[in-house]
């Protein structure tokens, strides 16, 4: 903006779109951050570890319901930033390999976002552009969001959970910790609740988040004052994603528009939805899925709806082979050095891309159903 490569008037244009999605990326993390304070998610993980009674493919199937849930209705990063220390603080516990687990939580957090406006900004931003509803956009999007889900819970079964990959044929639960403050804990799971069902009455997202975070933070006012800090905003969060927000135009102004009309195309039969997805996938790993959508965003043709989903399909559930790809992953990535768990690079990229080659093809098929 101070060089003039990017006018004022743009720049305010950005600032207005992205202000609500602000809102509601602010609110969604405190709430979600306020509710594992007050340990509501990791009371959900091990009674998890107890209801799996031992069995692996039990516990699979409940760690990708969490993890989907988490995703789909709290937003991506939220499964990122809260659920991954949660994971794999359960792991020592229950004397489980840490890995599977933590790739359960990556891998979701990309590819179980795809059914609500809430479980990624990209839908957000596809939102206005489609002209749908919560609820509309939900009925459009349950059958690509259960497909995507399918094949990831297929993949990570062979690749991370099997038992030759985990290295165990049981594990043993571990017993639950005792509730510190029992208002917190019913207060904010409350809250949560009631923002999932705000959004899918079709309440402003932004509305709903901010509502069910003041839930939450008139009962820490009342409970532990404490706890309520400035760091529970996450400025860097937002200040990189209005950074985004911006550098993005700046770039399609300066020749960026050109190469992604030759790379997307504007064929409308399925080779077209095809190329977008792919498009939407590969761009979203070789910078990040947000300035990857926002740029093919605005070489699409407004009312062709199907091209657009399939980008958004491709930047939503692609981005899964590098580490960059979108922020959840950047996220989960930290979270795991912090708790000191390995990644192995190039596993976690070569499944990554396999992932990738399967489910947005399979995803991008039933799109237009």
């Amino acid at each position: 903006m101070v060089t003039g490569l990017l006018p004022a008037d743009e720049a305010f244009s950005s600032f207005q779109r992205i202000a609500p999605l602000m809102l509601f990326l602010a609110a969604v993390i405190v709430l979600a951050e306020l509710t594992k304070q007050a340990q509501v998610f990791d009371v959900i993980a091990t009674r998890l570890a107890l209801l799996g009674r031992g069995s692996y493919p039990m516990l699979f199937l409940l760690c990708v319901a969490f993890a989907s849930c988490t995703t789909m209705f709290l937003n991506l990063d939220t499964t990122a930033v809260l659920l991954t220390p949660v994971m794999l603080a359960l792991a020592p516990r229950a004397r489980i390999a840490p890995l599977p687990l933590a790739m359960t939580t990556v891998w979701l957090a990309n590819t179980a976002s795809l059914l609500l406006p809430v479980s990624n900004l990209t839908n957000l931003l596809a939102l206005d552009k489609v002209g749908l509803s919560a609820p509309q956009f939900a009925a459009r999007m349950w059958l690509p969001q259960l497909v995507s889900i399918a094949v990831t819970m297929v993949l990570l079964w062979v690749f991370f959970w099997r038992a030759g990959a985990r290295g165990a044929d049981r594990y043993e639960p571990a017993a639950p910790e005792p509730i510190g403050d029992r208002v917190l804990f019913w207060v904010t799971a409350g809250a949560c609740l009631m923002f999932i069902a705000a959004i899918l009455g079709g309440l402003q997202i932004e509305i709903a988040a901010l509502a069910a975070a003041a839930l939450a933070i008139v009962a820490y006012l009342v409970r532990d004052r404490g706890s309520l800090r400035p760091s529970l905003i996450p400025w860097q969060l937002l200040v990189f994603v209005t950074g985004l927000f911006l550098v993005v135009p700046t770039l399609m102004r300066h020749g960026l528009a050109d190469v992604m009309t030759s790379i997307i195309g504007a064929d409308h039969g399925f080779a077209g939805l095809l190329r977008a997805g792919g498009a939407g996938a590969g761009l979203s790993n070789v910078v990040n899925n947000l300035p990857a959508y926002v740029a093919g965003e605005q070489v699409i043709p407004v009312d062709n709806h199907d091209q657009l989903l399939s980008l958004l399909v491709g930047t939503n559930v692609g981005p899964v082979i590098t580490p960059w790809a979108s922020l959840a992953t950047l996220l989960w990535f930290e979270s795991c050095q912090r708790h000191a768990v390995k990644v192995p690079l190039v596993k976690f990229m070569l499944t990554g891309a396999l992932l990738a080659v399967c489910i947005v093809p399979a995803v991008v098929a039933v799109v237009t159903v």
